[in-house]
């Protein structure tokens, strides 16, 4: 009898512990901008310009503009950049002005952050999805959503270039 409490215990720890997914990872995104979701699928997405990610990716940036982008809660929302590899979003950009309870409704929603001393951010990470937040000026702050899932298609398409420049020799 005394061993199976703490083999129980332990299936209890493993089960609730370690498999519970990230609340990050289950809201996949802003509002309904869902991460590695196509940008068709987004209200209000107009193009702004056509770039080289980090020099070799050929992405896409989108500024958002729709009325049910324009607060979280009573937190006035200042702008939204979305960024798109092949046409899936890879990451998501929310000015917002300053507010304290901004913060905390995210640690409620999401659970406490890890504080990052480097660049002075608040960070959630997921295994699809990360989330970094941190002041952006004076009066503004910025919620940053990064997409695993697309980042890893971006390495591994550089990789089979690079793979194919290789095969030509």
């Amino acid at each position: 009898m005394k061993t199976s409490i703490p083999i129980l215990a332990y299936l209890f720890i493993l089960n609730y512990g370690f498999a519970q997914e990230a609340e990050v990872d289950k809201r996949n995104g802003f509002k309904d901008i869902k991460m590695a979701t196509p940008i068709d699928s987004v209200k209000g997405a107009i193009l702004k310009k056509e770039f080289k990610e980090k020099g070799h990716h050929p992405a896409n940036l989108y500024v958002i503009e729709h009325p049910d982008y324009q607060t979280i809660g009573e937190v006035k929302i200042e702008g939204i950049e979305v960024k798109t590899y092949k046409g899936l979003i890879y990451e998501i950009l929310v000015i917002t002005e300053k507010d304290t309870r901004l913060m905390k409704g995210m640690e409620n929603a999401l659970g406490k952050p890890v504080y990052n001393v480097r660049d002075e951010s608040y960070n959630w990470v997921g295994k699809n999805v990360s989330l970094k937040f941190k002041s952006h000026s004076k009066n503004q702050l910025e919620l940053l959503y990064g997409s695993k899932v697309v980042y890893k298609i971006m390495q591994d398409d550089k990789a089979k270039k690079i793979k194919d420049i290789s095969g030509d020799f």
